[in-house]
Order: structure tokens, then sequence, then C-alpha cells
């Protein structure tokens, strides 16, 4: 047995007060006045002895508080019997009561944050399934068989593979595939700042019609920031006005050239060129990003800006390409070898407050009884 908070058996310090109820209960001897005292020799006065009376209602009583001081320290018990049923588990967007059918005793869940009970309500179809499956491996005993039903193709993936501690069953069912939105990922750039760079607008034109085909859009006043959709590229040396700087924190991305302070710890380099020399840097800024070339927009300064990959290199880096989203489930049968659950240990607060309950009641009449002989 192990304790959570061993610190609430400070509570036993609460024994002092049965000890001195129990003590200033004490029955003295009443004087009682009668004739021809003169015949009586004095005594030697009795010494005082302390005395407690009603010794099963004492012993009761601290029982019942060292129990309430037991249930705040939070004892629980590790080891015993471990409950192995099988779990059947059933991705989010899929007709679970048709794949449970007339099976109504299994343990039958969601995939889906906490695992609700089949019966319950269909959660979201969209949910991190990857993390989940991990989530859900950790949560069972070790040795549950475990049965998963998803779509095919199957959404909700990671980075990884999921890896578990235990076989999976894995069904997959056939689901329709999402239409996904066609047209090229491309990026808007909207100058900002005066006056205008020509080099670096010849330069901004190219990579715009590289992206979408498009011209570069002209030169907003600098009091207006550029849209939610857009990139912002301040070409000035002059700090950002306050739109473009709110703009900018609520998460929006700024292109900006030098000059700036070099050597800022805040800055990370995020592409270099064929001589491993640092090209364009990130900074931060409140929910957006401030990204700084090292060099004017120019090829006399900036050699890589000729290279026929540059457009595409930073495209990924100020639109990134979004993660995949869906994948074929079998693809994506979940592999072995990730670490065991640990041993869940029970909680003994509900037998402890059982058992409280009823040394209470005990109490209760045992101190009721002593009163009814107290006052016969």
């Amino acid at each position: 047995m192990g304790l959570l908070f061993p610190l609430g058996l400070l509570a036993l310090a609460a024994w002092l007060v049965p000890l001195l109820i129990h003590l200033a209960r004490r029955q003295h001897d009443a004087p009682l006045e009668f004739a021809a005292l003169r015949w009586l020799r004095a005594k030697a006065r009795p010494r005082q002895r302390i005395r407690l009376d009603e010794w099963p209602l004492l012993l009761v009583r601290l029982l019942l508080l060292a129990a309430l001081a037991l249930l705040l320290a939070r004892p629980l018990l590790h080891g015993g019997a471990v409950d192995t049923h099988p779990v059947t588990a059933v991705a989010p967007g899929l007709d679970g009561a048709a794949l449970r059918g007339a099976d109504r005793d299994a343990d039958w869940r969601w995939l889906a944050p906490g695992f609700p009970a089949l019966q319950a309500a269909s959660p979201p179809a969209a949910q991190p399934l990857a993390s989940l499956l991990r989530e859900l491996d950790q949560t069972l005993p070790a040795g549950t068989p475990l049965t998963v039903y998803v779509p095919d193709p199957m959404p909700g993936l990671d980075a990884q593979r999921p890896r578990l501690s235990r076989p999976v069953t894995w069904r997959t069912v056939t689901a329709a595939v999402p239409a996904t939105p066609s047209g090229k990922r491309g990026v808007q750039l909207q100058p900002g700042g005066a006056p205008p760079d020509a080099q670096a607008l010849r330069v901004l034109d190219a990579l715009q019609r590289a992206w979408t085909g498009q011209p570069l859009a002209a030169q907003r006043a600098d009091g207006v920031p550029p849209d939610d959709a857009q990139t912002g590229v301040w070409l000035s040396d002059a700090p950002l006005p306050a739109a473009w700087q709110a703009w900018l924190e609520r998460g929006g991305t700024v292109l900006t050239t030098p000059p700036a302070p070099r050597h800022d710890a805040a800055w990370s380099v995020l592409l270099r060129d064929a001589d491993d020399l640092p090209v364009l840097e990130q900074r931060a800024v409140g929910a957006g990003r401030l990204l700084r070339f090292t060099a004017p927009l120019a090829p006399a300064e900036l050699p890589v800006l000729r290279e026929a990959t540059f457009p595409q290199r930073l495209l990924a880096i100020v639109r990134p390409a979004p993660a995949p989203r869906l994948a074929m489930a079998g693809a994506h049968t979940p592999l072995t070898g990730a670490a065991a659950p640990r041993a869940q240990p029970r909680e003994l607060a509900p037998w402890l407050l059982l058992a409280i309950v009823l040394v209470f009641a005990l109490e209760r009449w045992l101190a009721t009884a002593a009163r009814r002989r107290a006052s016969a």
C-alpha cells in the first residue's frame, strides 16, 4: 500500500482532542456532610491519578480519527488482480452501431478524448487518431486484447507510425475520400514602405510571378497593413508602422531587408546558400513571424537569387506545405515494441469511507449508551 499525500497523516495530531475530552469528564467525589466528625482520624490525602473513563468509546473515537487521517493521505493499493477484458475502439465517423451489431456485452468505445462508450453521442470525426491510439494503449492494463476500427483512408495521423505495447486487431472500413480544394499553393506579396526600392521590387515581382503567375500587387500606404491572406514585405529602413506591427503580432508574416542589428540571439537562420552562409532569418513577434534577408534584394548582394530553385525554397518557408491529412489505413497498422503501461494502483478511498461511516455509527451508539448509564 502507498500514500499519495503522506502529509495527511499529520491529522493524527487530532488524537489529543478525545483524550482531553475524556480527561476533562472525570467524575469527582462529591463531599457529603455528616455529624460526629470528631471521632474520625485524619488520613493522608490520596494522590491524584490520571484516570480515563469509557475505554471502548475512547478507542472507537481514536480509530475514527485515524481513519480520517488515512483518508486525507489518499491510500493506494498496488498489485492485485487486473481486469483484462477485450476492448474495441471505433474511430469517429464510422457507423459504430452497425459495426457492433448484436454484441451488447463487450466493451466498445469511441476513439476520442476520454474514450466514451459507444452508446454515447458520436464525437466529431476530426480526431488525432494516432495520438489517441497511443493514449488508449497506455490506459489499458497490459495483456488487454485491443481491436480498432478505422476508416480507409485514415485521417488524424502524425509524423510517426503508431507504436504500441500490444498487438492490435486492425480493422479497416472503406470510407469516402473528402474533396480537397484545388489550385496552386501560392503567396500574395504586399509591398510597403517608402521610398520604394526598384531593384527589390523587380525581385519581388519575379518571385510573385513564379509562385502564382500574377504580377506583384501595388504598394500601399504605410498606414494600411496587408490583408490576412497576404504576406507583407517592408522595404523601408524605418520601423514598422503601428498598423503593420499590430497585424504582425496577430499572426501575420512580414519579409524585410537590412539594415538591422546582427548577431541577435532572437533571430534563427532558416535558409542558407551553397556556401553555408545565412540568407534568411526569422524572429517570432507575438503570434506572427518577422523574416529578414541578410542582404539587400539584389543578385549582386544575394547570389542565391539567381538559383532556379530559390523561389520554391523560399515559398516552402513563407507558406509551408500542409501536412498530409489522409493515408492508407493498411499502411499504418500499429507497430509493437512500445513500453508496457504501468500497472494502475487502486484507490482505497471508497472502502475507507464505508469504514468511517460504520465506525462513526458505532461511536454514536457507544456515546448514547454512556449518557443513558450516566443519567440512570
